[in-house]
Order: C-alpha cells, then structure tokens, then sequence
C-alpha cells in the first residue's frame, strides 16, 4: 500500500458526502436511532418518509463500522442454505424470511435509483465460485435448495464461469442474477443524506452513554443532551458501544479484510469480471473479489489486518491474487483495511425487543446490505405502528451467545492458520 494513502478505498473514493455536527441540544421526536449503519439509516429514511421525527445519533461518523468497510455484494437471501434456514426458524417463519430477504436486492437498487445515490451500482449478479472441483457439489447442493425456494439461479460449468472471471482457477460458479455490487460507504451515506433530506436530524460523534425510561418516553443521554423518544432502534451491530441502561446486542465478532490493487490496465478490464460480477468461494476459509468502477481488483478475507496476523493475511491476499489473476498478481495494493462482522451461532440475524417500542437489529453474520436495509425499513415501520407483523423475524425478549471471546479468538485463528499455510502451497 502507498504510503501516506487512506486504507479504506471506500472511505478515499465515495462520492457521496454527509456531514453532521454532535448533538448540541435537547430533542423530542418519535424515533431515536442508535446507529449510522445500512440498518440505522435506511430505518431513519423510511420514518422520515412517513413523516415521523427523527434523531440518529452516530459515535463516531455516518458509516464508520462495517457498513463502510463491507465487500459491497447486494445478496439476496442470508449466506445458509434454504433448508438450514428453515430447519433452526421452522418452516413458516423459515420460509417467509427466504421470500423477504430474496427480495433485498430489488429493495437496495431501487432505494439507490428514487434517491439517486452515487455509490457505483450495478446489478449484474454475483457469483459464488467453485475454488476447487469438490467446491461444485456444495454448489449443486445451493442450486437444488434455491430453485426450490423459487431463486433464478444458474449453475455454470468451469469453462463459463472461466470466462465470466477472467480465472482459470474457478471450477464452476453459482450464478444469482438478482444481486449486484455498490460502494458500500457511498450507499450508506446516500441513505444518510436521503433521510436528512426527509427530515430526518442526524448526529455525529454523539455516543450514547445511557438510556432509561420515563412513562412511556425513551430517554437516550448522549453528549450531555438527552433526546426523549417515543420509540427506540438499536443499530450498532458488530460496532457497539457500552451504554448504562441496556444490554448490547450478543454477537461472536469476526474480522474480514480487504486489499485493492491501482486501477486495472484498461485491456485486462475486458477480460477479469468483464460483467462487473461480484464473488465469492466455496472454500472453508471464504475468500471474496470484484472490481471497482476504476478498475481496482479487490480481494478480501477473514482475519485482522491490524492484529498480530496482519502480516500473514497481507502475504496471503498477494498469493490469492496471483493464483486467481496471474497477469496482475504483482499489482500494487493500494489499499488495505478490515472490519468487523457481528456473527451468531445460527448465522441468523436477530430482532430484540428491548422494551416497549424498542429493538435491536444486528447479527447479519456477513451479509449487511440486503439484510440491514431490510430490517431497519421494516424495523422503522413497525416501531411507528406499533405493529410486528410486518417485521422479517418474530421479535424475541433475550438473545444470548456464549464463549463469544473463545469463538472470536478460534475464527481468527482459523484464519491466520489458513493463510499462513497456503504460504507453502498446502
């Protein structure tokens, strides 16, 4: 990576922009959002576009956490397989989570379009990749599920999906044409200044210390000001801050990190990912890559770049890349940064009720951009209605997970210990 240059490529190269100032004063209004994330502002554009009041309130800046450190694949559905869904959620509620979420991609995209938000987008499917020949009966497996749940989806051969990659090291891919890529920090600015633009009042480097109870008010203190609310959204996810007064969301938090190289020379972007796809492998160590809009090649994995395996992950995104794409394997990076996934143990996402007229949302084990903007649109809806029913999951009283620390420490290990044996060609 050059020195001197911003890490994040989102955070050097969004065009979207929002500036917010801390919250200065006292406020009350009908919903109150913890949280500058997809969930957080998709949910404060959906109340301000109902003509609800307002306040989100951000520790830090608008998209800080993984919403802008995110691959920026718009999924449609959660990583498990239909049946595994169904099988922990029982069929019904199963079920109606797959057809919800199945939908996410048409919810981003044509958020994106109304509000004209400039974050690169661009629906042209994804593709989860065979990274060796046994990768192909997991992906058999998917396609059997998915086109029983009533997904499009197309099993490509190893000569097709060879030249839909660019890659001679894909044996076969899974193609979704419901889902595409964005700029993920962009996207979620974008949702930022669309809920302004509503109405929506939104705060910066404003951490909530506390929140309490009077009557029926929420009383949420935070930079000396208490902002009295009629409901309340919890949406910090895998980037929770401590708070006097509330439980955080229980999650296993695992790191993912993601190198970009320098643009692309302009006759290899008609041969790597011609068709601007995004993907990701089979392999038990999952790995991701696509491009930009510039033609950077990103390629990302699980593990922390600014832990003690840094080094080890950075050594292993150089072999990936030569391995995937030999005439840019010596590319430089250009950038180098990582972010925090909120994990739980069914790789389910969850709602908890908090309290009266209050959730939770946050657990999307990977997939943030279909799944939190769902949930936070619904999340605003059924706050200000006081009505459930339309909310992607039965709401529950208490989430917890155990040994968070041990398994955190165990998927970081997992990692590291992946890529510090690829080094030797295992």
């Amino acid at each position: 990576m050059t020195s001197g240059q911003e890490p994040n490529l989102w955070r050097a190269s969004s065009r979207e922009t929002i500036g917010a100032g801390a919250l200065d004063r006292d406020l009350s209004v009908d919903l109150a959002v913890i949280g500058g994330g997809f969930t957080g502002c998709s949910a404060a554009l959906e109340a301000a576009r109902r003509g609800a009041s307002v306040a989100l309130l951000e520790a830090r800046e608008i998209g800080y956490g993984g919403s802008g450190r995110n691959v920026g694949l718009a999924n449609a559905g959660l990583w498990l397989k239909p049946e595994e869904i169904t099988a922990e959620l029982g069929e019904a509620a199963g079920r109606a989570l797959i057809a919800r979420l199945a939908e996410a991609p048409t919810t981003v995209f044509g958020l994106i379009e109304r509000e004209g938000i400039d974050c690169e987008a661009r629906r042209a499917g994804t593709l989860h990749c065979a990274h060796a020949p046994a990768g192909m009966d997991d992906l058999r497996e998917r396609l059997r599920q998915g086109l029983a749940a009533g997904a499009p989806l197309e099993l490509l051969d190893a000569e097709t999906a060879r030249a839909r990659t660019g890659s001679t090291a894909v044996h076969g891919a899974l193609f979704d044409p419901r889902a595409g890529t964005v700029q993920p920090l962009a996207y979620c600015r974008g949702l930022a200044r669309a809920a302004r633009d509503a109405g929506a009042a939104l705060f910066e480097s404003s951490p909530v210390t506390a929140l309490t109870r009077e009557g029926d008010t929420w009383l949420v203190s935070c930079n000396g000001r208490t902002v009295r609310a009629g409901a309340l959204l919890m949406a910090t996810n895998a980037y929770h801050l401590r708070l006097n007064g509330a439980p955080g969301p229980a999650y296993v938090p695992v790191h993912y990190g993601q190198f970009a190289t320098v643009p692309m020379p302009e006759p290899l972007r008609d041969r790597i990912l011609p068709g601007g796809e995004g993907c990701w492998d089979t392999a038990l160590v999952m790995s991701s890559f696509r491009t930009d809009a510039d033609g950077r090649l990103i390629i990302g994995g699980m593990g922390d770049l600014d832990g003690p395996g840094g080094a080890i992950h950075a050594g292993w995104a150089r072999r990936k890349l030569r391995a995937l794409f030999p005439e840019i394997g010596d590319l430089p990076f250009e950038h180098g940064w990582c972010g925090r996934i909120a994990m739980t143990s069914d790789h389910i996402p969850k709602i908890v009720e908090m309290g009266p007229r209050a959730y939770a949302c946050f657990g999307y084990s990977g997939r943030g951009i279909g799944p939190g903007t769902v949930f936070g649109m619904a999340a605003a809806q059924a706050l200000l209605g006081e009505d459930a029913s339309g909310l992607p999951l039965v709401p529950v009283k208490h989430h917890e997970e155990s040994l968070t620390t041990l398994k955190a420490r165990y998927y970081e290990f997992g990692a590291t210990l992946t890529h510090a044996v690829s080094a030797r060609g295992v």
